[in-house]
């Protein structure tokens, strides 16, 4: 059988993506000329549906097209959210040092952690998020206040949670880097201000936490391993070893639930 010179490929391979092309937008065309014109008279243009994004109005509140834009932003920083201004950080690093001290690599996977550390979370900040939806989301639903306002309410339970967390010495730095001297109360500081403050704050506490776990796992490791070299045996890795006395050490001194007993009181 006779091959294909290089040039005859390329042309094959450009008629298919034309005529994948053509296939693909022939029914946006089709629509499009359907939307344009009449049947029975020639093509006329007509106008496109208008989309309002004045602010104002009798409802003083935002269109229905800005309310939509809004509610995307705030879903499109859902994950920031949930890791930032919740417990969440604190929690899975946490338990990320736990693994790690135990040498187990893939066990428990990172599925199960950051589920358990997603429903800690919500347990923890479930009176937080109940505040939040008395003071802001029933008043906005039931029509007592704009979106605006809704906003700003919303963000009080918060960053009095995060304020109760985070270190005097954190806040008063970064309330410096943007010349905020004094301040009247928690409602009077930028989010901007508060939220970089909590997250330095919760990693500083959480490696606090995190060394508190791995050190007891350390010295069993340092104890295996000086035991194997004691009696010669230079071939065989010491992590092989401690794991399981690793291990049965955890489980014995019930260390799931004084792990996240721990964690859960941390919170004031």
């Amino acid at each position: 059988m006779k091959r294909m010179s290089s040039a005859a490929k390329l042309k094959l391979l450009r008629t298919g993506v034309l005529l994948l092309g053509l296939v693909i937008l022939m029914p946006g065309l089709v629509m499009a000329q359907a939307a344009f014109t009449v049947p029975g008279a020639p093509f006329v243009a007509q106008a496109l549906p208008q989309i309002d994004l004045s602010i104002g109005g009798e409802a003083e509140d935002f269109s229905l097209a800005i309310q939509a834009l809004i509610l995307i932003t705030v879903l499109s920083f859902g994950p920031a959210f949930i890791t930032m201004m919740t417990c969440f950080t604190r929690i899975i690093v946490v338990f990320f040092f736990l693994r790690m001290g135990l040498g187990t690599q893939q066990s428990p996977p990172n599925q199960v952690l950051i589920g358990l550390a997603l429903f800690l979370t919500i347990f923890i900040m479930m009176p937080t998020f109940n505040q939040v939806n008395e003071q802001a989301i029933q008043p906005y639903i039931n029509e007592e206040m704009t979106q605006a306002e809704a906003l700003i309410e919303a963000a009080v339970p918060l960053k009095e949670f995060m304020v109760r967390q985070t270190r005097d010495q954190d806040l008063l730095f970064f309330m410096d880097l943007v010349e905020i001297d004094t301040v009247d109360s928690i409602e009077s500081i930028p989010l901007f201000v508060v939220v970089p403050s909590y997250i330095m704050s919760e990693l500083r506490i959480a490696f606090q936490i995190g060394f508190m776990i791995y050190l007891p796992f350390m010295v069993i490791d340092l104890v295996v391993a000086s035991i194997l070299l004691a009696m010669g045996i230079i071939f065989l890795p010491p992590v092989l070893v401690s794991l399981p006395f690793k291990i049965l050490v955890f489980v014995l001194t019930d260390g799931w639930y004084l792990l996240v007993q721990s964690m859960v009181r941390s919170f004031n």
